[in-house]
Formats: structure tokens, C-alpha cells, sequence
């Protein structure tokens, strides 16, 4: 009996070039694989990596201004928190449909064309904001939208790119690790970046800066000479694509409710300062959680299984990622709950890493960018849901707790039977 194996990043080719080349990879089995995993600086000092991931979290931070400058900018404009807020779930949302349609663009015409198509839709759609205003409310929720629709595929194509510059597996789970670390500092430094340049000078420049970094990020992604020259390798025409395997789409709901338990959190924090009566809690239980993201991706990056990760590592870090919260439930007080809050946090950027890995092991050859952008979207739908759940239901920890467990609960149905079958 053998068992499919959660493999990495589905093979492309350089395009023009030569015909691909065997896999340099050692198999899942090779004594030489059996090392220490390579650090975040053994990544990083290749070339070409630190460009591409520079500019690719660059280009992304604007996905952690744009709401809170969304926000700020409604206010300025005399509009109520509740209106604002929708405006920020519209930009939330659209990415999920948006993304996985750039990623497809991107899978059969190269990173350059929706890297650049998507940069102007954004710096277009935040110009506009920033120069008209929120007052005519159907022209701010259609700025918004297409803000989010545009977002270029930077994740996607960062992920699909580590193959080809990176020398082995051990380097991609690494880079991996990497890029799911990065993304905290893209939701925390973004809204931290937006508010003080709202503060400093306008909301009006915070979207402005936002359309900046977003146009500044992706060419200087996209200009990269691995991006230039990528290609996905050739796919079959199918009506589902990415979304046929059963267990792709069980993942992408699984990861709907992980992205909710992080969505649920700012709001949670509000909350739970309130009952507290300690207002240092709302801003330094999403920070804390973060912070602990950063360093378990970094622990996770060091202490990673040499051999190819497989189903049941995903199994087990979604079920412990659950149990993290439970704590949570308990009437305790504060310095308590922000020491909590790091248990789940540090298990956050493992559970994204391993994911991804999974996610781009189950899509079909040839859809590893719009696979990524369906993942990424997953996420971003299960943010602004749990965001939007929790102010209804109380501002509890019972939303990112119930979020946690159906995550759990769907990765150990459904995705590690589906994902690592038994041959005879």
C-alpha cells in the first residue's frame, strides 16, 4: 500500500526555452532530503528571491490599507460607521471572485499581463476614491469593488514562481513558510501605515498611498526576470479546473472558516475590552496574534519535517489550531487572554503554509496561479464574513472558536482521505 504524498508547487516551464528538464527534486524518500530544512536566509539568498518577495508583499499591502482607509475616509465624509464598514466588506469581498480570475489569465498568458491589468484597475478605482470622495455612495461602492477585483495576482504568482527559482522541495516549503509569515506583516503594518497617514494628512492620501504601493509593487514584481519568462505548463480544457478535485473544494471551505477566525478577531478584541474595561486589549490582541504568527512560521520553518509534507500534517495542525481556542472560552482576565491569543497565532502560519502546499498539490498541471487565487480568496471571504458575524453575535470568542472547529472538522473528513488515497 502507498500513499499520495501532499507534494509542492505543480510543475512549469520557462517560457521560450527548451523542453523541461527531468525534476532535479530527490524523491520523498531520498536520504538526502533527510537535513536540516533551510532557514528563511537560505531562501532569501538566492537569486532573484528577495526581489520577487519584496515586491510581491509590496504590492499586496494595500489589502490591509484600503479597509481601514475605506473607513476613515466614509466617516470624514459624514457617513455612519455601519456605512462605512459596508464599503470596506465590498472591497473584502470582491477579491474572491477576482483573484482566481486573474490567476487563470495569468495560467495561460504569463504574470506580466494581469500583474499590469490589475495594478491600473486598483490605482484607477483608489485614485478615484481619493480624488472624489465617499459622498455619492454608488460611485464609492463601485471604486471599492473594483479596487478588490483588481487586486493582481502577487500570491499566487509568487508561489507558482518559487519552483523555478528555488534548487529543491525543501527550499519551496521553506519559501512557503516565508511568504504565509509575510502576509502578517501586510495586516499589520498595512492598517498601522493607513491610519497614521490618515491621521497625519487625510484619508484621501491614505488611499492614495495605498494605489501607490499597489502600482510601485506589482511592476516591480512583474519586471522580475522569472516573472517575465514563466509559463504554466499546458492544461487540459475542463469545466471545473482547479475546483475539480472533491477535495480541492472541501479545502477552500475549510480555509473560508480559517480566514472567519481571523476576521472575527479585531471585533472580538473590541469586545472583549469593553467587558474587561481595558482598552489596550483591542489593539494588542490582533497584534499578539500576529506577532505569535511570525514567530511559529519562523519556528515551523526550522522544525519542519525534512520529508515532503503529507494529509496528516495538515490534519493535525488544523485539529490543534482548534483546540488553541478553547482556552479562550474560559473567564479569565486580560493579560491572560493576550497570552492565549499567541497559542492559535503561532499555529496560524504552519496551518497557511501546509495548505498552500496542499491546495497547489491537488490543482490540475497548469492552474497553480488560479489555484493560489481561489485559496487567497477563500480566505478574504471567510475575513469579511467573520467580521461581519461577530459584531451581530457579541463580539465572543465562541465565533473564531466554532470557525476553528469546522475548519478542523472539514480537513479531517473530507480533505485527508480525498488528498492521500491508498493504492494497491
Amino acid at each position: 500500500m502507498a500513499h499520495v504524498q501532499v507534494r509542492d508547487v505543480p510543475r512549469t516551464i520557462p517560457a521560450p526555452g527548451p523542453a523541461p528538464q527531468p525534476s532535479p527534486f530527490p524523491p520523498p524518500d531520498d536520504p538526502a532530503t533527510a537535513r536540516t530544512p533551510p532557514a528563511f536566509r537560505d531562501v532569501l539568498r538566492h537569486r532573484h528571491c528577495g526581489r520577487l518577495l519584496i515586491s510581491s508583499v509590496t504590492g499586496r499591502l494595500s489589502l490591509g490599507m484600503v479597509p481601514v482607509a475605506l473607513i476613515l475616509a466614509a466617516q470624514a465624509d459624514g457617513h455612519s460607521l455601519a456605512t462605512a464598514s459596508l464599503l470596506a466588506a465590498f472591497y473584502g469581498i470582491a477579491p474572491a471572485l477576482g483573484l482566481p480570475l486573474l490567476g487563470r489569465l495569468a495560467d495561460l498568458r504569463g504574470l506580466s499581463l494581469p500583474c499590469h491589468l490589475g495594478a491600473a484597475l486598483v490605482a484607477t478605482a483608489l485614485a478615484t476614491l481619493a480624488l472624489t470622495g465617499t459622498s455619492h455612495l454608488p460611485l464609492a461602492a463601485v471604486c471599492a469593488v473594483l479596487a478588490g477585483a483588481g487586486s493582481p495576482p502577487l500570491e499566487g504568482g509568487l508561489r507558482s514562481l518559487w519552483h523555478t527559482v528555488l534548487p529543491d522541495d525543501a527550499h519551496v516549503r521553506t519559501a512557503y513558510t516565508l511568504d504565509s509569515s509575510a502576509q502578517q506583516i501586510v495586516y499589520v503594518t498595512g492598517p498601522a501605515l493607513a491610519i497614521a497617514m490618515s491621521t497625519w494628512l487625510s484619508p484621501a492620501a491614505a488611499l492614495a498611498l495605498a494605489a501607490a504601493v499597489t502600482l510601485a509593487g506589482s511592476l516591480a514584481f512583474a519586471a522580475a526576470r522569472p516573472a517575465r519568462t514563466w509559463r504554466a505548463a499546458p492544461r487540459r480544457r475542463e469545466r471545473l479546473g482547479v475546483l475539480r478535485p472533491p477535495a480541492m473544494r472541501t479545502l477552500l471551505l475549510s480555509l473560508v472558516f480559517l480566514g472567519a477566525t481571523v476576521g472575527a478577531l479585531d471585533v472580538v478584541g473590541i469586545a472583549v475590552a469593553e467587558r474587561q474595561d481595558a482598552s489596550w486589549l483591542a489593539g494588542a490582541l490582533p497584534a499578539a496574534f500576529s506577532a505569535a504568527g511570525l514567530a511559529g512560521g519562523v519556528l515551523f520553518a526550522r522544525f519542519q519535517p525534512a520529508t515532503v509534507l503529507r494529509a496528516r500534517h495538515l490534519m493535525l495542525l488544523g485539529a490543534a489550531f482548534a483546540a488553541c481556542w478553547l482556552p479562550l472560552l474560559a473567564p479569565i482576565p486580560a493579560p491572560a487572554i493576550l497570552l492565549l491569543i499567541m497559542l492559535p497565532g503561532a499555529l496560524f502560519v504552519p496551518l497557511l503554509t501546509v495548505a498552500g502546499l496542499t491546495v497547489t498539490s491537488l490543482a490540475p498541471a497548469g492552474t497553480s496561479t488560479e489555484a493560489v487565487g481561489w485559496m487567497s480568496g477563500a480566505i478574504r471571504l471567510g475575513l469579511a464574513g467573520g467580521t461581519a458575524l461577530a459584531g451581530p453575535l457579541g463580539g465572543h470568542f465562541a465565533v473564531p472558536v466554532m470557525a476553528a472547529a469546522l475548519c478542523a472538522l472539514l480537513l479531517i473528513a473530507r480533505t485527508a482521505p480525498v488528498a492521500a488515497p491508498t493504492a494497491t
